[in-house]
């Protein structure tokens, strides 16, 4: 269990003000002029020697992804720094505790990754939804700005740096990197074809680096605890600690900072009471957001929940969004469900996406009340498999792997239903299974 000392959101709660007077006493902007006096290379090195990889979803190492970017921009071609605060991922809920409880955690994180990239402003994207988060977000970055922060000569360092504040309007998909540079720039929202990546051409044509609040905002505590103090925590290659979010069929549902790597056990007993009528009672979980693949209970129970290790399991750490589903739960009808967010999410760009996000929820609801034939199952299973890694974005995979996940895990529920409207028994499905 990690210790209260080793918690970098220590307002997650939002116990004390979220404000700069706060935050100061809390050990924001202690000495980031010295920080910055490091210089970008230095930056980037002590954040890839602490292991620290990406906390939107794909985990991809942050420092490598640092160092992609242009040593020396000009005034005509400028860096810039885009953060993703579009937080529309089921499950999903900590980047809205830290803007709106620790916003001057992530300016500060903004200021430094900004620094290091050498990029000349960073451009915060938050969802749409977060009006009161991105009222306090406007009020902080004021605040950084009225005591010079950020802005001209940022924290006394000769270095000039501006920090914007962008509002979403609703749309899953602007989540994605290349879709959100689209919306920023005033157009539809609908991801890019890659190459080139944003580093070498994102928002309005620039060197763009695009990164997740939580992975933005632990970069100065990095930097002041020292990397091998972050590296501590966690398995090889998943280090550092993690705000899990748990949802669903826990006795106490939260947000919670924890080491990576911890049991799911360990994690729902210590932090969440446990599960509702307890371990006997846990159907499935899914452990990184909507998007991966469920996983029963007897596999999750004692998994570490980092990015190998839900991996090996064939799902995946995402943004530890857990989302805990008892007995109780009608697990088909729980996917078909999230099959129609992403029928409805779909930017109808790639064909595949557009008319097979639609066709699979549709199956899928014939599945839950049981109007289909045993045969369709594959058929669907063979459907996502062609979805899935055809599309421009992820967006294909995301709506392929929760069902991919529920046929793995659960066909004989699928099975059952089926058999029991057609009036059958179970008999023909037992044949079957031998």
């Amino acid at each position: 269990m990690l210790a209260d000392k080793d918690r970098i959101f220590t307002n997650v709660y939002g116990f004390q003000p979220w404000n700069l007077e706060a935050a100061i006493k809390r050990g924001d902007w202690d000495n980031t002029k010295a920080l910055l006096q490091l210089g970008p290379d230095v930056i980037i090195d002590r954040i890839k020697a602490s292991g620290l990889r990406g906390r939107g979803g794909a985990g991809f190492p942050t420092g490598m992804k640092w160092s992609f970017m242009p040593k020396n921009p000009t005034p005509e071609r400028p860096s810039f720094l885009v953060i993703n605060a579009d937080e529309s991922e089921p499950g999903s809920c900590k980047d809205r505790e830290i803007i709106r409880h620790d916003p001057h955690k992530l300016i500060e994180g903004a200021l430094v990754a900004g620094f290091a990239m050498r990029a000349r402003a960073a451009y915060i994207y938050i969802r749409g939804e977060y009006i009161r988060e991105a009222e306090t977000l406007f009020a902080a970055v004021a605040e950084a700005y009225a005591k010079g922060l950020v802005g001209k000569n940022a924290c006394g360092s000769g270095y000039d740096f501006d920090v914007f504040v962008h509002r979403g309007a609703g749309a899953y998909i602007c989540g994605e990197e290349t879709a959100m540079l689209e919306s920023l720039e005033g157009k539809k929202g609908q991801p890019r074809l890659k190459p080139p990546f944003p580093a070498g051409a994102g928002l309005y044509g620039c060197p763009t680096t695009v990164n997740n609040v939580e992975s933005i905002a632990v970069a100065p505590t990095i930097l002041r605890r020292g990397p091998e103090w972050f590296s501590s925590f966690g398995n090889e290659n998943n280090k550092g600690t993690k705000l899990f979010q748990i949802s669903g069929h826990v006795n106490r549902p939260c947000v919670v900072e924890e080491a990576m790597s911890i049991s799911f056990r360990e994690l729902i007993e210590t932090h969440c009471g446990g599960i509702r009528g307890g371990w006997d009672n846990l159907l499935a979980v899914i452990p990184g957001g909507s998007s991966v693949p469920l996983v029963p209970a007897a596999q999750i129970m004692d998994a570490p929940m980092d990015f190998d290790g839900l991996k090996a399991l064939g799902s995946g750490l995402g943004t530890a969004a857990i989302i805990v589903m008892d007995k109780s739960t009608d697990i088909v009808r729980a996917i078909s469900r999230l099959s129609y967010f992403y029928k409805h999410e779909s930017c109808g760009q790639c064909t595949p996406c557009r008319e097979g996000t639609g066709w699979m929820w549709r199956v899928m609801e014939r599945l839950r009340t049981g109007d289909a034939d045993i045969s369709e199952i594959d058929t669907l299973h063979q459907v996502t498999k062609q979805v899935e890694g055809h599309t421009i974005c992820a967006l294909g995979d995301a709506a392929a792997w929760p069902i991919q996940g529920l046929i793995r895990h659960f066909r004989p529920e699928i099975e059952r239903r089926i058999l029991e409207k057609r009036g059958g028994g179970l008999e023909p499905m037992m044949e079957a299974a031998e």
